[in-house]
C-alpha cells in the first residue's frame, strides 16, 4: 500500500499522469499546480478545453486554502469525504492555468482511503478526471480504459469499484454549487443526489437556486 502510494506520487511530482481508484469511478490525476500536466490530461482525454477540471484533497482543512468557502464547516464535514463534488469561488493560490476561463472550482474529497493517502503524500491539490476518453462511459475497473493505460505513467488497480451491473454507479460525483451564500444548484445529478440535497435543505435551510 505504502509502496503504492510512494510510486504514485512520485509519478505525479515528476509531471506524470496517475490513473486512481476513488469512491464513485476510476479516476486520472496529476498535480493541479502542474499547467503542464494540465494540459496532457485535456489531450489524453479529448477533453473540450473549456469543461473544468475538479480538484482533489486528502482532508477538508485543506480545501481553506484553495477556495474561498461561505458555507459552515460543518456542511463541509457533513458531505466531505463522500461521493460529492463541492464548487467553490476559486483563491489566489490555485494554478490559474486550471480552468481558467471560471472564478470556481469543484473540490472532491474521495472517501477512498488510497486517494487520501495519495492527495496527503502531494504538495498541492491533484487535478482529477474519470478515466476515459471525454463523451464515453466512466469505468469500474482498469481494464475498461486499457486503451489510456500507454499514455499513464501509473495505474492503481483498486479492484472494481461499485456493483458493475447497476447504472447507478457509473454516474460519478454529484456536483453541487455552493459559491452563492444561502443557496446551491445542481450541475450534475451524480450517484448522491438525495442525501445531498437532504443535507443542504433540511440541516443547512439553503435554498435552490432557480
Amino acid at each position: 500500500w505504502r509502496e503504492a502510494v510512494a510510486a504514485a506520487a512520485s509519478a505525479l511530482q515528476a509531471g506524470g499522469l496517475v490513473a486512481v481508484p476513488t469512491d464513485t469511478v476510476y479516476g486520472v490525476a496529476c498535480l493541479a499546480q502542474d499547467s503542464a500536466a494540465v494540459r496532457s490530461i485535456y489531450s489524453l482525454k479529448g477533453r473540450n478545453g473549456a469543461k473544468p477540471l475538479a480538484i482533489c484533497l486528502g482532508d477538508v482543512e485543506r480545501l481553506y486554502r484553495y477556495c474561498h468557502v461561505n458555507v459552515p464547516d460543518e456542511l463541509l464535514r457533513d458531505l466531505l469525504p463522500g461521493p460529492v463534488t463541492l464548487v467553490l469561488e476559486r483563491s489566489e493560490e490555485l494554478n490559474k492555468d486550471l480552468n481558467p476561463f471560471t472564478s470556481l472550482v469543484g473540490v472532491r474529497i474521495p472517501d477512498h482511503p488510497f486517494m487520501r493517502d495519495l492527495a496527503r503524500a502531494c504538495p498541492g491539490p491533484l487535478a482529477l478526471t474519470s478515466a476515459n476518453i471525454s463523451s464515453q462511459g466512466s469505468t469500474l475497473t482498469v481494464l475498461e480504459f486499457q486503451d489510456l493505460w500507454p499514455q499513464l505513467s501509473v495505474v492503481i488497480d483498486g479492484g472494481p469499484i461499485g456493483d458493475m451491473q447497476s447504472p447507478e454507479c457509473r454516474l460519478g460525483s454529484t456536483v453541487v454549487d455552493l459559491s452563492v451564500s444561502g443557496k446551491f444548484s445542481i450541475i450534475r445529478p451524480g450517484c448522491a443526489l438525495t442525501p445531498t440535497v437532504e443535507i443542504l435543505k433540511k440541516k443547512y435551510g439553503l435554498v435552490p437556486e432557480s
